[in-house]
């Protein structure tokens, strides 16, 4: 397993596809990160497993 991923998310609000880089060796994760078009909050939620990333969800920052 690589402990850098990098996976697409699509912006709740525009829709673009934001590429991020996941850090595979941390725990369950919550940040947020600005979409590169709208320039809006996303509140970005990664789950993993031992064997890797289990989903990556984004959602908008009042959501």
């Amino acid at each position: 397993m690589k402990s850098i991923e990098t996976v697409s998310v699509p912006c709740p609000y525009c829709g673009e596809i934001m590429e991020l880089q996941i850090d595979c060796v941390d725990s369950d994760l919550e940040f947020m990160e600005d979409c590169p078009v709208c320039c809006k909050p996303v509140t970005i939620t990664v789950t993993l497993t031992d064997s890797g990333i289990a989903s990556v969800v984004g959602r908008p920052e009042d959501g």
